[in-house]
Formats: C-alpha cells, structure tokens, sequence
C-alpha cells in the first residue's frame, strides 16, 4: 500500500468495499480477482476515463475537479465524515494541505477540571484530539480498569481498546468499537495528517494489533459525536450509558467526554458504583479531582 499518495491509497481501499451489486452492476459468475469495483467499473460509473482514473489512483494525477470528486464520492457511497476526508486528501496532493491545527493543549483549565468533578456521579473525561487521557474524574477514570497500571504519558483510550488486556473484554462489542475508534483517528488524520501525535499512536498500534493494522487500511471515516456504549465491567457488570463529546475552545482538540444513564435503571445504579471509591485505586491523571 506503499504505491502513489494517500488520495490513491484511500480511493483503492475504498473501491474495495463497493460490491459491484451495490452500485447496480451484475455480480457476474466465478470468482473476481478484484474485491469490490474494478477500476475500469468505478471510472464508467464516475464519467472518467479508465487511463484518467488509474492515474488519480497512482498518484500521477492530482488535481480531479469537483465534479469528479464528487462522483466518485457518490459511486464510493462514502458517508459525510469520508466525503469530506476525500476533500482533503484531494487539497492535500494539489498542494492545498489545511492550515496544521496549532500544537495540542495537554494542561486542562482549572475551570474544566471543576466542571469534571460537578458531573459527577456521571464518568467523565477529557481527552487530547488523539485520545490521549488529559484528565478524569472517579467514576470516568474507573470507566477504564487498569488504564493506571500505565504510566500517564501511555493512557490512551485508543490504545486502551487495542492493546490493554481488559480492553476486548470491556466493551460487549468490541468488534463495533474497534472499528469506530479507527475510522475517528482518520477523520483526526484529516485537519492535521502530520501531527507527530497522531503518527506515533498509529505507528504503534499497526506493528502491535493486527486487528487496528487491518482497519485502518480500510480508510473508513467517522468523526464520533456521541451515541451509546455497552460495558462489561469486572467491577460493576452490565451496563448501557450514552455519552456526549464536546469539544474545549482554545485547546488544539481537547474534547469533554460525559456518560449517563436515566436514574432509577440498573444502568444508572451501575454508573452510581463507578464513583464508590475503591482504598486501592490509583492515582488519578495529573490535573484531575479526587
């Protein structure tokens, strides 16, 4: 996957999740030697022609007009978060690579840091654009059992999921959340693709989980907003809790994640345990509330 640019890379990756089928084509008989959309099929669909399409893919051409751009987004069938990374992978190899996002905060305001231990009994945390963990309070740094058995510079909740030996067995499903935690690091990618940050986390969990290595040449493309999260918690077991993100003004990404649970639930009396201090609970990130 080392060939052309990065357009090329995610236009390739992409192309191979399009079943012919899904864009009105005939399966055909036997077996394809190509999964999803040959070229020579994405080019007839997106009105190019196969020579001008293979170039883009290779990297020998950079510069496709809107109008291209945009069929190919509708053939690819890329959602609104991978339409707009596809966007800037274009500026990026025109030349037209977004302004880097200034370097990312890593103290949390005094007035954040309050506002963590005011949420509280709901699990709350702040994290960097990478996931870093900046800040927690009790129930949100418990959300996480044994992210302190690392040291601060490693708690990540990306890296959490992939590596930590509770992070398969933390989520009911695991296999949804690995694959969103993926395509939120590529939406990151998007404002800042060389972020020193962003590079050594990725670098990290390529070499050391095959299962991140094989989703993020997916280029699949998701900026996470909020929704709901299934814990199987060791200390507290099943629980439910949707969760906003915010994001913190003046802070290169700092984003304010909040869980919560309607009162009176098991889920709400399982979110209640969280902030039940344990006497041989770690200590809590540097700049966080006990």
């Amino acid at each position: 996957m080392s060939e052309g640019t990065e357009l090329g890379r995610f236009l390739r990756a992409r192309r191979g999740q399009v079943r012919p089928q899904d864009v009105g084509l005939p399966a055909g008989t036997g077996i394809r030697r190509t999964p999803g959309l040959r070229r020579e099929e994405l080019a007839t669909l997106a009105g190019v022609s196969v020579d001008y399409y293979t170039r883009l893919e290779r990297g020998r051409e950079t510069r496709p007009s809107p109008a291209v751009v945009a069929a190919l987004g509708e053939v690819l069938q890329l959602s609104s978060d991978a339409l707009r990374r596809l966007h800037e992978l274009v500026a990026l190899a025109a030349g037209r690579a977004p302004t880097p996002c200034r370097g990312p905060a890593r103290t949390v305001r005094e007035s954040v840091r309050t506002m963590l231990e005011m949420l509280r009994p709901s699990p709350a945390y702040v994290v960097s654009r990478t996931n870093d963990l900046l800040a927690a309070n009790r129930p949100g740094l418990r959300l996480y059992p044994g992210i302190t058995d690392w040291p601060q510079e490693r708690r990540n909740i990306t890296r959490y999921l992939f590596l930590h030996p509770m992070g398969r067995r933390l989520y009911r499903d695991w296999e949804k959340m690995a694959a969103y935690s993926a395509a939120h690091l590529r939406a990151m990618a998007g404002a800042d693709p060389d972020a020193p940050e962003l590079a050594r986390l990725v670098g990290e969990l390529v070499v050391k989980s095959t299962e991140f290595a094989r989703l993020w040449e997916r280029y699949d493309v998701k900026a996470r907003g909020g929704g709901r999260k299934h814990f199987q918690h060791p200390e507290v077991g099943s629980m439910c809790l949707s969760f906003e993100v915010m994001t913190i003004s003046r802070t290169g990404g700092q984003r304010l994640v909040t869980y919560q649970a309607p009162p009176g639930t098991p889920d709400h009396d399982a979110m209640l345990l969280l902030d039940m201090a344990s006497p041989r609970e770690a200590a809590l990130p540097e700049g966080a509330e006990r």
